[in-house]
């Protein structure tokens, strides 16, 4: 049964499809029915049902699109990557409930792919023991999620349909019915990806399955997304493209989380096989957008140790593209052994051992200059995007310092809710700051009022210091805005 279809997934990335009456079933968006309303639409033309049942046929693995040709050919596939979970060296992971079915180009851009993934259609080679399944509720979830991630304009992955298996049983913490979730993306290439060809070595793990490294195989994947899915000019006019490629996905994720701090998203695992190399935001599990703000706030049940707190998500992208590093090290130390060349095929035929950790040791030389660019590219689009939530006309490098912080300071101790408060922010005016706090303000009372209505945000409400919170609020608007800023900056 189709019960969803993300018209702004489909306008954007797949423009081509026919969708047939697809629309006319579900009927538009409404909270309630019209009221009188009891006509039904006319029918649809016999083409438009038909393409709409092609539609589900494909998006709910009734029928699969497969080509023999022998250049062309394809069949639905699934993802080997491996990946670090929670700190620790997992080993080979893979889609374990995730099929490709098509990848198929814009119509406006050739060489821009997109990619359609079925989460939920059934076991792969990589399940394991698990059912491949996933549940209606949390599908509903992942395919609001990305959507209202991409209305924030953070790049993500994106949603297309939701077709549920009302008759299919899924043991979770209960029994559930099942569901299947298309999603989009140009790429679902991974960090874990990389990983899954050169892993770290002579370490022990639970789990098992991760092959010995691969060198071939890295250099044909690294090619491929340096010049096909990052388009990075060194890859296409023929120069070394290593560490070119990571500073590109250390970059692009840098730029991502810093939107997810900004509007109070957490991910909720951000694991290595969960980085996207394109610097999305994929896989929605766990995640949670914050309520009363608390930077250690965790929203994953099963990260007891708050490792992906909302504190701590910018270093968690450090620690990720650390491992994309590693990974391709060795390779980027060739590439610089040879002059800033690319390697070609059978690069490490007759290598020995203690040339390889050479280049791995040469490759690592640009850790540094990797770390710095996250942390700087992170500051510079948080500032950005602070600016555009505080609807300020210009940026000032202290505004972190000087007004973020003190303005989130007072959030966390007062348990204020993170975007009601900035909701609410957004009807200030910096009329009320005109006056002197020694001289009769007219604009007082107005100003304690706002105070008091951003208090009432609050769901601590009665536990609360109202007199310390308004005087801390007061402090900030005359101190931090009164004083700090000029009125022009508004």
């Amino acid at each position: 049964e189709l019960i969803g279809l993300a018209e702004t997934g489909l306008r954007d990335c797949l423009p081509q499809l026919d969708i047939g009456d697809a629309f006319q079933i579900l009927r538009k968006p409404a909270l309630l029915p019209p009221l009188g309303s009891n006509s039904t639409d006319t029918e649809a033309s016999a083409d438009a049902q038909a393409a709409r049942q092609d539609l589900l046929d494909i998006l709910s693995e009734d029928a699969a699109l497969m080509s023999d040709s022998p250049e062309t050919g394809f069949a639905p596939w699934s993802l080997r990557y491996s990946g670090h979970q929670f700190g620790t060296w997992a080993g080979q992971l893979g889609d374990a409930r995730v099929i490709s079915v098509l990848v198929t180009p814009h119509p406006s851009d050739p060489d821009l792919t997109y990619e359609l993934q079925l989460k939920g259609a059934g076991r792969t080679p990589f399940s394991r023991s698990a059912d491949g399944l996933a549940v209606l509720r949390s599908s509903i979830r992942e395919f609001l999620g990305a959507e209202a991630i991409n209305a924030l304009q953070i790049p993500t992955t994106r949603s297309l349909s939701l077709i549920s298996l009302p008759s299919l049983p899924v043991a979770r913490e209960r029994e559930e019915s099942a569901c299947i979730l298309t999603w989009v993306a140009p790429s679902f290439m991974r960090i874990g990806s990389f990983e899954a060809f050169n892993g770290p070595s002579n370490m022990f793990f639970f789990g098992g399955g991760q092959q010995d490294p691969d060198w071939e195989g890295l250099r044909v994947l690294g090619e491929w997304v340096a010049k096909r899915v990052l388009r990075l000019e060194a890859a296409n006019q023929g120069r070394a493209w290593g560490k070119e490629l990571v500073m590109e996905v250390a970059r692009r994720n840098a730029e991502m989380v810093a939107g997810c701090q900004v509007y109070g998203f957490m991910h909720g695992v951000m694991n290595t096989d969960n980085i996207s190399v394109l610097g999305l935001t994929i896989d929605y599990g766990p995640y949670a957008f914050m309520d009363v703000f608390d930077p250690y706030h965790i929203c994953n049940h099963t990260d007891q140790e708050g490792r992906y707190a909302y504190k701590y998500q910018p270093n968690m992208i450090i620690y990720a593209c650390r491992h994309l590093l590693n990974t391709l090290s060795p390779l980027i130390g060739a590439e610089s052994v040879l002059g800033n060349k690319p390697v070609g095929p059978g690069w490490m035929q007759g290598v020995s051992d203690e040339t390889i950790a050479e280049w791995g040791e040469k490759g690592k030389e640009s850790r540094e200059e990797m770390e710095v660019l996250i942390q700087t590219t992170c500051s510079v689009e948080y500032g950005r995007l602070m600016k555009k939530c505080l609807a300020l006309r210009r940026q000032e490098k202290s505004d972190e310092n000087h007004l973020v912080q003190p303005l989130l300071d007072i959030m966390a101790e007062h348990k204020l809710d993170f975007h009601a408060t900035f909701r609410k922010l957004s009807f200030f005016k910096p009329s009320l700051l005109t006056s002197s706090p020694a001289d009769p303000n007219p604009n007082q009372n107005v100003l304690e009022k706002f105070i008091s209505d951003l208090l009432d945000l609050s769901p601590e409400g009665r536990s609360m210091d109202h007199t310390k919170a308004t005087n801390d609020w007061m402090a900030w608007f005359r101190s931090t805005l009164g004083g700090f800023l000029a009125p022009s900056k508004w």
